[in-house]
């Protein structure tokens, strides 16, 4: 396996907040706490050594019962160890994975604990998967692309989709092209969609050291408690958040939350709604349920479990149950994090250093040796498409395709022509100006009608393009976020390891990962 890197600007596909982040541009300092770094690291943990020996308790008892009955169970003692952290990587619990960049979170969050555990060997470093348990999306996470095919989640499901009994993906399970004795383990033999998750992931990453963290947990929401009576009595959030957008569009920045009056749900069976206010009561939509504030105190306190915190206090009750130190999140959580930074700050919580996952471009050999034949780089991938086929054409033509010689060539006459014809007349100034424009379009067609025929000749060379397109951007998609890594673990069983041994948690590269 041969690694190549390209700069992450250079690739066109990532937003301008996290490009400055990463840049240090000082205009930014307000809206992190340390720096994705080994030295900024160290200060997260300066930041961390005050966290609550009691909450360490609650985290493993809460563990330890969800890893019951699964083999060689993580050794979750050293969480209780005040020189203990965690570092973390969320994210939805897509059947069968989701898109190869779940894997690329995880892994980047592995090879993130290795690191600071061979830099600061005093301390432990577990890595620790969020489970987004209680998101209600169904539809976003059920489907997976794998062998050029999509499958599907069949279901009309609500609620929090990590409450969901998986069985239903048995259907799956008879379609695909190969067996998946680890899938159908964990989704046949688990009664929750979130134990099935921890199932596979415990397979695929325990022996790494992962944990994975169902935070649908009654006393681990009873620690929120004061947040949530903040939210629902005083509503901070919501306007520190917009405070916060508001100094980050000035700078020209776009940002992708929005924050609501009040940023919480109202979870209960298969429900999962928004929390209103509505006059002096508190309404959850598209329910009957209405409470006093008297009520949803009283509710609140017995039932915390039925509080869900949206994406604008998710990340706040991550770090309000963790001893955590880093966040490592995609393109776009990281710029949404630093649009919470101001919350954070608020309630005195240390906010985490906030680290990219590693982004990845796996090429099998076959797309390799097609590269070479045809004399492209992998820059070349990133540009548009109709340019990059124009620029390859041009490459293997021995003749000149492009008519801008003699375009200016004929520019410089019909200057002259102008310049007769205003002298003679000074209104046939539009005809010409429109003759000109005439002849210009007529050569425009001529010329793609010479790159149509250069491309014709090159048709095997144009195939194989288009080959290479399908696998780098399946569908138009970057191949992180389509193609499920059974795509290539089905044949590599290695392929977690490579991964393991080349992704580099804290060099910002895109990484080309290619077959030798």
């Amino acid at each position: 396996m041969k690694l190549h890197s390209l700069a992450l600007r250079t690739t066109g596909q990532f937003p301008a907040l996290l490009l400055d982040y990463l840049d240090q541009k000082i205009e930014l300092k307000e809206f992190y706490s340390v720096l994705p770094s080994v030295e900024g690291a160290f200060e997260a943990i300066k930041n961390r050594q005050e966290f609550d020996p009691e909450k360490r308790k609650t985290l493993v008892q809460v563990l330890q019962k969800q890893y019951e009955g699964l083999p060689s169970t993580p050794d979750l003692e050293p969480l209780l160890d005040a020189n203990t952290f965690t570092v973390t990587t969320g994210h939805q619990l897509n059947i069968f994975t989701g898109p190869l960049y779940v894997i690329y979170k995880i892994v980047t969050t592995l090879a993130l604990a290795r690191q600071l555990k061979e830099t600061y060997p005093d301390y432990n470093f577990v890595p620790l998967y969020w489970m987004a348990t209680e998101d209600h999306d169904f539809q976003e996470i059920a489907y997976f692309n794998l062998f050029g095919k999509k499958y599907s989640w069949k279901g009309d499901y609500t609620g929090a989709v990590g409450r969901l009994n998986p069985a239903g993906l048995v259907t799956i399970l008879d379609e695909l092209p190969e067996p998946l004795s680890l899938f159908k383990k964990a989704y046949l033999e688990n009664d929750t969609l979130a134990n099935a998750v921890r199932c596979y992931m415990h397979e695929l990453f325990g022996a790494e050291g992962l944990v994975s963290l169902d935070a649908d947990d009654p006393a681990l929401k009873r620690q929120f408690l004061p947040v949530i009576e903040d939210e629902l009595f005083v509503q901070t959030a919501g306007p520190l958040v917009s405070e916060t957008t508001a100094r980050l569009a000035s700078l020209g920045y776009h940002t992708p939350v929005h924050p609501r009056d009040i940023n919480l749900f109202y979870l209960i069976n298969h429900s999962r709604e928004r929390i209103v206010q509505v006059e002096d009561k508190f309404q959850v939509l598209n329910t009957e349920l209405i409470f006093t504030p008297e009520e949803i105190r009283q509710e609140m306190e017995t039932y915390p479990e039925r509080f869900s915190p949206n994406v604008v206090l998710r990340p706040l009750y991550e770090e309000v149950i963790l001893p955590n130190l880093a966040y490592i999140g995609g393109p776009s959580e990281i710029p949404y994090w630093m649009q919470l930074k101001g919350v954070f700050d608020h309630f005195s919580v240390p906010f985490p250093m906030l680290i990219p996952r590693n982004f990845a471009l796996y090429v099998p050999t076959a797309s390799r040796k097609r590269m070479e034949k045809l004399n492209l780089s992998y820059l070349d991938f990133f540009q548009d498409r109709a340019l990059l086929k124009k620029t390859m054409i041009e490459r293997l033509s021995s003749h000149t395709l492009s008519l801008d010689e003699q375009k200016n060539k004929f520019d410089g006459v019909l200057q002259e022509i102008v310049a007769k014809a205003l002298a003679v007349d000074k209104t046939m100034e539009p005809a010409v100006l429109a003759e000109r424009a005439r002849l210009f379009n007529s050569l425009e067609k001529l010329e793609k009608r010479i790159r149509k025929a250069e491309e014709r000749k090159h048709g095997i060379q144009v195939n194989q393009l288009d080959d290479l397109l399908t696998t780098f951007f399946p569908n138009g998609t970057p191949q992180e976020r389509h193609d499920n890594f059974l795509t290539f673990y089905q044949s590599n069983r290695q392929f977690i390891q490579v991964l393991l041994e080349h992704f580099k948690p804290l060099e910002f590269q895109f990484n080309i990962l290619e077959e030798s």
